[in-house]
């Protein structure tokens, strides 16, 4: 007996039994929907595309932070380098008038310096050093034009420089206190004992011929004692920095307060100046960090 075919099977009679459910179906949902299926759809519509309006919304929302804080970063980083190129004007500047912002200062201070001492005193410009050079010394913008002679003292505000070595027709050479041949006759602040400077070099000087019995501390003061007729008793010289006992003699070492290698001005004393002059010449500075003795 031959096999019956399948009412639900994908044949005629299956294909016409799926096409009437769908009618069905299809009429059913038209009878659900109401007089007005367009509304219908488009709420549906509208609903299935709400996620990729959302999507899109936020995708666009992120865009446009991005673009902005990519703005604001390129406004930043405008901005800074502004800030940078005007900071880099100003700290040029500041350096170009550096300079002569020391020196004016210094020259204020060899003005009051100059109104201290009762003495002919004539104004120098240091032009030029030769002090890192064996026997160096500074180079002045005068010399016979201007009445200099040899051994003539050279003081600054903050102390006692040298004496002038030798005089040319226009410029003169300042033999430096801390110099190997350069001696100044001075005393201490303390015990009035006087011995002779003799330079170290770097700054520093010895103090020979003072007896073992004198006391000498550390930080004292050290003036000149007017004994070598270059200076007048009592500008300040330097401060006492180590002092150790020997056979003979005290072996004393001493730092200069005048800025041997930063002096842009300095004063010429009168040759020979008078042993005692009104004081205070040089107001001492603060002395400087006690070592160890």
């Amino acid at each position: 007996m031959p096999a019956r075919a399948s009412n639900w099977g994908w044949n005629p009679a299956g294909r016409r039994r799926y096409l009437l459910i769908l009618l069905w179906v299809g009429h059913g949902a038209w009878v659900a929907m109401g007089p007005r299926p367009g509304h219908v759809w488009t709420r549906i519509a509208g609903t299935l595309a709400r996620p990729a309006e959302g999507l899109a919304s936020h995708w666009e929302a992120w865009r446009t932070r991005r673009q902005d804080r990519a703005r604001s970063l390129a406004q930043l980083q405008a901005e800074n380098a502004n800030l940078r190129a005007q900071l880099a004007a100003l700290q040029l500047a500041a350096a170009q008038q550096a300079p002569q912002l020391a020196e004016a200062g210094e020259a204020e201070r060899i003005l009051g310096l100059r109104q201290q001492i009762p003495l002919a005193l004539a104004g120098a410009r240091v032009i030029f050093s030769t002090r890192p050079e064996a026997f160096g010394g500074l180079i002045l913008d005068g010399g016979r034009d201007r009445g200099f002679v040899p051994d003539q003292g050279v003081i600054a505000p903050e102390g006692v420089v040298g004496r002038l070595w030798s005089v040319g027709p226009t410029q003169s050479k300042v033999l430096p206190a801390d110099a190997p041949n350069a001696s100044v006759s001075v005393m201490l602040a303390r015990s009035r004992a006087t011995g002779v400077l003799e330079g170290l070099g770097s700054g520093q000087a010895l103090i020979r011929y003072l007896s073992n019995q004198e006391v000498v501390q550390v930080g004292e003061a050290v003036y000149t004692s007017g004994l070598d007729r270059v200076f007048p008793r009592g500008l300040l010289v330097g401060y006492v920095t180590r002092v150790e006992k020997g056979e003979l003699e005290l072996h004393v070492t001493m730092q200069l307060s005048a800025p041997l290698d930063r002096l842009h001005f300095v004063l010429i004393l009168p040759p020979q100046p008078p042993l005692e002059v009104q004081e205070p010449f040089v107001a001492p500075a603060a002395p400087p960090h006690r070592g160890t003795p």
